[in-house]
């Protein structure tokens, strides 16, 4: 099949449309038609997904929807369009960017926007191919849900779809097409691209068509003056501040950080070299083409301040006032460490705040890093032994196990001061025992890659339920294995 999807049939699987972000004008986007592929086929599927923009899961196992979400037949009703943007990408101005493998179809009647990623060329691919890979496709299907499943606003995947259309990276690879599902998929970059090119009128529509859906409470507010778009920094701010508490309680890297991957909703987006920490190493970089270490873990808080600055110069012509602007951000200071002693207390299961905490949070932080510790199997055996009170198991992981034992009588003091057993339950809500580690997604994926599709089902159920124990499947939340260690993940695929 070499002809474009405007000639198909339009496929009609029951989705109602809005088309919010086509209106406001071509400025904005390119209208165009996915690509398609060659002789799909289903990799993975999301029936909670299908379920939350008005789909019946039933229609994910129909050749209509699987010709649909890889792009070789349009949706009835859809409007494919791939927006523009712009952005700061590893700390340096890129310029015009744009969705270059992604096309919007649409807003479903239940509010969420959809979009195809890896359905072709666009005008904004920068010479690419608009393909993406299997094995990246896999990486951002099991993240967008366990991410979700862990309680971290995201973008959602509905399914992936694979072909054997071969696409070349560092090697030739399989095409796959993931169905991806948000909100809204604007970024920080879309503000920066009409502040960039001197276009107010188009950079006031975004700010006002993003308040008006979004962020309604930011008009009338007394806050700031009562100006709206200092009022919208602002909520962005807290939002990202947020996010960025939990990816760091989670132990979660994104990889990529640039103003064109950070959402004005402050969900978790574009997963590319994504990585969770195995040993806690606070500089750990998981992308492999970050050869500065710019977007290491320990930094990523500091990074996001540094994104929220750029989409305040970028709305700096709405809001009129520097000053302002400046005070819009500082909120980002004091939520950002609020939430993540709030979340690192959830995780000792201490619910009420003490002054003792910090001291408490940050000498376990340095025990996990001196000792090389494994982050995710520390916290769930925490959990267990609070219930338990049995730490022996806890204690193995560390060499400097005295060092461990006097947090420990500091810690064990804070917690006399609760209910333990209301404390353990708190943990086992908090600390999962399933997280996409690096290891089990290259299992899927070369499992996948053979035309075996289970380990992704497996690991899907998993990690849509990560606190639940699962029995029969320790395997999966156990220690990886010493290859994993060898696995680079890059901003290639």
């Amino acid at each position: 099949m070499n002809q474009r999807a405007d000639s198909e049939t339009p496929a009609d699987i029951g989705l109602a449309w809005n088309h919010g972000f086509a209106a406001l004008g071509p400025d904005f986007y390119t209208e165009l038609r996915p690509t398609p592929l060659p002789a799909p086929h289903w990799v993975g599927r999301s029936a909670d997904v299908a379920r939350l923009i008005g789909l019946d899961p039933a229609v994910l196992h129909t050749d209509e929807a699987l010709q649909a979400f890889t792009g070789n037949a349009l949706l009835a009703g859809s409007r494919p369009l791939a927006s523009v943007y712009s952005g700061h990408q590893f700390g340096v101005w890129a310029g015009q960017l744009g969705d270059g493998r992604a096309i919007l179809l649409g807003e479903t009647a239940s509010g969420y926007e959809v979009q195809l990623k890896g359905a072709g060329r666009t005008p904004y691919s920068r010479g690419g191919d608009g393909r993406a890979v299997l094995r990246s496709s896999i990486r951002e299907f099991l993240c967008s849900e366990a991410m979700h499943g862990l309680g971290v606003p995201t973008s959602r995947a509905l399914c992936i779809t694979g072909s054997p259309g071969p696409v070349r990276r560092e090697e030739v690879e399989t095409a796959a097409v993931v169905t991806r599902v948000a909100p809204s998929f604007v970024r920080f970059g879309h503000f920066e691209h009409f502040a960039a090119n001197g276009l107010e009128p188009q950079l006031q529509a975004l700010a006002d068509c993003v308040i008006d859906r979004y962020y309604p409470a930011c008009r009338g507010t007394a806050e700031l003056g009562g100006n709206a778009y200092a009022a919208l920094l602002q909520a962005v701010s807290e939002r990202t501040a947020r996010l960025m508490a939990q990816w760091q309680a989670v132990g979660f890297c994104h990889g990529v950080m640039n103003t064109d991957n950070m959402s004005i909703l402050g969900l978790t987006i574009d997963y590319g070299p994504f990585q969770f920490l195995d040993a806690f190493v606070p500089g750990h970089v998981c992308n492999h083409s970050d050869t500065q270490g710019r977007y290491a873990y320990n930094r990523q808080p500091n990074v996001a301040y540094w994104n929220m600055f750029c989409l305040a110069q970028a709305l700096l012509p709405l809001i009129g006032d520097e000053e302002l602007a400046k005070q819009a951000l500082e909120s980002y200071k004091t939520v950002f460490p609020e939430e993540f002693m709030a979340r690192m207390r959830a995780k000792l299961g201490l619910p009420t705040a003490r002054e003792q905490d910090g001291a408490l949070i940050d000498g376990i932080l340095q025990l996990l890093a001196k000792n090389g510790v494994d982050y995710p199997i520390f916290w769930r055996r925490l959990s267990h032994a609070v219930g338990s009170s049995d730490f022996e198991p806890v204690r193995d992981l560390f060499a400097d196990r005295e060092a461990f034992d006097a947090w420990l009588l500091s810690y064990s003091e804070l917690l006399a001061l609760d209910d333990p057993a209301v404390a353990a339950d708190l943990m086992l809500k908090t600390n999962p025992k399933f997280v996409l580690r690096n290891h089990l997604g290259e299992q899927a994926i070369r499992a996948a890659k053979l035309g075996d599709f289970s380990e992704v089902q497996t690991l899907q159920r998993l990690l849509e339920r990560p606190f639940d124990e699962h029995p029969g499947h320790d395997a999966y939340a156990a220690f990886p294995p010493d290859w994993a260690s060898s696995i680079e993940i890059s901003c290639s695929s």
